[in-house]
């Protein structure tokens, strides 16, 4: 069943532009579509189901992207909120994730990035681009809630443990016995590294473990 998107953007043709461009993805469909925040906000109240994702357009009348994005954040916490604008300046990126945006497009980027971001969105929680990456980290030295709990994550992993998730998720698909091979280890060993993860951080399956390290950017979707 198709992913359900809420289209958020005061200018028509943008909208019904989004829409049918997302509409043409195989896994999403817009569901609802609304000229700013307070119109979104009403029809929700008639849906039945939240939406998965909101792509949200910074700049609206009545209610704008940024109060919109922190509505969603405080009270419809299950809806990933993705920032869109024409505005590629630094401080509108910065506020939009400040406001709880899980990522943010411009408006010029191609469909294929924007499936990118939808998927990054449901697989992660998050889509960082390179060039949000650039202006919140190298320029501003800012990180974002999950780059906090990524660096905690992280610092919990030890070197051997971080090259078997890694081969874990490799195109390869080794099995662990492969992956003992390739680490140079006894079964056992990867055994251990295997249960070492799962008790750290809860993880039940082979399933899990790849889940895990695309969400903290082990490896990258």
């Amino acid at each position: 069943m198709p992913h359900s998107v809420a289209l958020i953007d005061d200018h028509h043709l943008m909208r019904n532009g989004l829409a049918a461009m997302v509409n043409g993805y195989e896994d999403y469909r817009v569901t609802v579509q609304a000229a700013n925040g307070h119109e979104f906000i009403l029809g929700l109240n008639d849906m039945e189901e939240e939406p998965a994702i909101a792509i949200v357009d910074l700049h609206m009348p009545v209610m704008d992207g940024y109060e919109t994005i922190a509505w969603i954040r405080a009270y419809a916490p299950g809806i990933l909120p993705l920032a869109l604008t024409f505005d590629a300046a630094d401080d509108a990126m910065e506020r939009a994730i400040r406001a709880g945006a899980r990522g943010f497009v411009l408006k010029t980027t191609r469909p294929s990035v924007l499936k990118v971001a939808l998927d990054s969105l449901l697989l992660t929680g998050y889509y960082h681009s390179d060039e949000l990456h650039a202006t919140l980290i190298e320029k501003h030295g800012i990180h974002t809630d999950h780059e906090r709990e990524q660096a905690k994550v992280l610092e919990q992993i030890t070197p051997r443990e971080l090259e078997f998730l890694k081969l874990v998720c490799a195109p390869e698909e080794y099995t662990y016995e492969q992956i003992a091979d390739a680490m140079d280890v006894h079964r056992r060993t990867v055994d251990g590294f295997r249960n070492h993860l799962a008790d750290k951080f809860g993880i039940k399956s082979k399933t899990g473990l790849v889940l895990f390290a695309m969400k903290w950017g082990v490896v990258t979707p």
